[in-house]
This record gives structure tokens, sequence and C-alpha cells, in this order.
């Protein structure tokens, strides 16, 4: 683990991590452009397969070719990392993270993303994120938690349209804390799927270091007004 960039993450918290494959990417430069001036500091790339969830989405490619102050929180939900995980590294990543559902080697995958250079800074180094979908038992990451940096708890099912933000993910963060704890780690726990302005509020009690949020953010285009709605009440705990 990057010590100094965890650190530095965890200074931010709550931290919005903005889902960048949600914006108008005929106009991407742009869009970075207002997110940064809003103030944002991270930018969340969904990257899907077709396979693991249904959709298909970005690669290495467009991850390294937005050119971006932010930092880079990709998202694999993908069958098979371990292959990708050197192409994103060299794109820029800053957090890759791993579902534990995808494929046998997710130990492996874990330790191959702590072994990658940061591209942006070599001392930076790249955190380590797990990521568990809503069904997945939260005793699945107890044998990881010791490799890990950031562990994520999906809101809704990944890949599937029209879901809203399942409640109990409040509860599920609390216990991936105490987990955490009981294992003498500190982590950095992230909610993502359903956030809009009507829940981040959940996420803040949840005691989230990072909250992601792509569609809320480019709603009719009023990027800066809904960063800034996002934010303070990420920051306030309010609904």
């Amino acid at each position: 683990m990057s010590t100094s960039l965890f650190s530095e993450l965890k200074s931010m918290a709550p931290l919005l991590s903005v889902g960048i494959v949600s914006a108008d990417l005929m106009h991407l430069a742009e869009a970075e452009k207002r997110l940064c001036s809003a103030g944002a500091r991270m930018l969340h790339f969904d990257v899907m397969d077709g396979r693991f969830c249904p959709q298909l989405t970005v690669g290495p490619f467009f991850t390294k070719g937005l050119r971006t102050g932010c930092f880079k929180d990709v998202h694999l939900m993908v069958e098979d990392p371990l292959p990708l995980i050197p192409d994103f590294a060299k794109a820029g990543a800053d957090i890759i993270t791993v579902h534990i559902e995808s494929g046998r080697h997710v130990h492996q995958a874990l330790h191959l993303i702590g072994e990658q250079n940061n591209a942006n800074d070599r001392e930076r180094g790249i955190l380590r994120g797990v990521a568990l979908n809503p069904g997945t038992p939260l005793s699945s990451i107890e044998p990881l938690i010791d490799t890990v940096d950031c562990v994520v708890a999906l809101a809704i099912n990944p890949g599937f349209s029209g879901q809203s933000f399942i409640p109990s993910t409040i509860e599920r963060c609390r216990t991936i804390r105490k987990i955490a704890e009981a294992a003498g780690r500190d982590v950095l726990i992230s909610i993502d799927g359903g956030i809009t302005a009507d829940t981040i509020g959940y996420a803040a009690e949840a005691g989230a270091d990072i909250v992601v949020s792509g569609s809320a953010v480019f709603k009719n285009n009023a990027i800066e007004e809904n960063f800034s709605l996002l934010t303070d009440k990420l920051t306030k705990g309010t609904h």
C-alpha cells in the first residue's frame, strides 16, 4: 500500500468519486474541466466486459486518454481481472478495484495491483480495492482483509439499469468497518450504486470514505450545481 496516497484520500473523506462514463462522451474534455472547476478530486471508471455484468463499457485506452489532475478510481467489473491490471496501471489508475466474485484468483489479483507502479507518480503507488455485490456475504472479505486498502460495497447489482439504492448497504458498510478493525486494519470504505441527491445522505450515515455517483452528477448537464449539492449532502449527512 502507498501510505501517502491512502493518508491523502483518508484526509479528504468523505470524498465523491464521479462516474465519468455517465458523462456526455462527445464532450468528455469539457465535462472533466467543469468537474475540476467544481472541486472534483476523483473520477470513477466503470469497466464492464459484457460478461461479468450485462453492459460493455470502456477499457485502458479510454482511461489513459482522459487527461486529468483528478485521481483515477478504476472499478473492474470483469470475469478475469488479472490480464487487465498492468494495462490499467499504465493508464494512470490510482485505485484498482476487483470483484470478489470475479475469477478464481482474487488474492493474486490484489497482489498484482500492489506490485504495479503508478504512472502518475512512482512514489504514490496504487491502492488495492475489492468490491462485493449486494448478495455476497461479507465474511468473504475476511481472508483478504490484510491485502486490501479499500472495500467497495455495491448498493445495486452492477450492470442492470433502473435500480434503486439498497438500504441494507448502510449496515453492510458498518459491518465491513468492524471486520477491518477486528483485523487491526484501517481501510477505505466505498459505496457504489444508486447514489442520488436523495440517497447520498445514507452513505454519509454509513461512514463511507468514498461515494461513487455518475448519472446524478451529470443530470440535465448541470454539472457544477449537481456536484455541489451532492458534496454538500455527503459532508453534512443530509437527505
